[in-house]
């Protein structure tokens, strides 16, 4: 994906030690925009802030963040997020680099300290749980549980493009494909591209098992409550 425009993003104290950055659109596909967001999470003990699905570094962005403390952890949670991954690691040299599986081929020149796996990095264990969901084409996602706000984060997997987003046959492909569904839900190419259904329940399983309450996606608004309802209904053609 490459950037769309560099608006000032803006900036919600979503939770405990969770704040979300609306960045600009990006392009994809087709010539597809897509809206972006990034959560910020500040861990305790002087841990720093572990930045999720970084937006593009604006200015105005850097400065909020820095206000928020030391940048210690950048996180890429799928192979398609990566656009401002390189920019990122550049602004903050100190901070290590974790980058979901399929991820490292793609970043070329950026210093990428650790994969992501099943197991939480020592820094934040106990703080922010993370599943990776494998068996899908498309990408492999590593989805996340931030404890103390009852928040999960969610990339590609469930999305809720805002109605309207798309105009002519863009809107026709975004509504058949259930990018701006009603609910927050998995788009039909991600179902078609789950080839190993063995694999991504295993994963969606131990999802649904987090006390879920916020749900944060990338491409979706946030939701403050009933989390766990959506995820539930987000992955019932799966789990069913």
């Amino acid at each position: 994906m490459r950037t769309q425009e560099r608006a000032g993003s803006i900036v919600t104290h979503f939770g405990t030690e969770l704040w979300l950055f609306d960045g600009p659109a990006v392009t994809g596909a087709a010539g597809f925009l897509f809206p972006t967001r990034m959560a910020v999470i500040r861990l305790p003990n002087k841990g720093g802030l572990w930045v999720w699905s970084p937006v593009d570094l604006t200015q105005d962005v850097r400065s909020a963040v820095d206000a928020l403390g030391p940048v210690r952890h950048i996180v890429a949670p799928n192979s398609l997020h990566h656009t401002f991954l390189a920019e990122w690691a550049a602004a903050y040299a100190d901070a290590r680099v974790h980058v979901a599986p399929g991820l490292m081929q793609h970043v070329a020149g950026t210093a990428i300290h650790a994969t992501l796996g099943h197991e939480p990095d020592p820094a934040w264990a106990g703080i922010i749980d993370q599943v990776v969901v494998r068996g899908n084409k498309i990408t492999t996602e590593v989805v996340f549980f931030h404890r103390e706000s009852a928040t999960a984060l969610v990339t590609d997997l469930v999305q809720q493009i805002p109605q309207g987003w798309y105009r002519g046959w863009r809107a026709v492909v975004a509504r058949l494909d259930l990018m701006t569904a009603a609910m927050p839900s998995v788009p039909r190419k991600f179902r078609m591209a789950t080839t190993n259904k063995l694999a991504a329940r295993d994963g969606v399983r131990r999802i649904l098992e987090w006390p879920v309450d916020s749900l944060v996606m990338a491409h979706g608004a946030p939701i403050q409550s009933g989390g766990k309802a959506a995820l539930q209904n987000a992955f019932r053609w799966l789990m069913r």
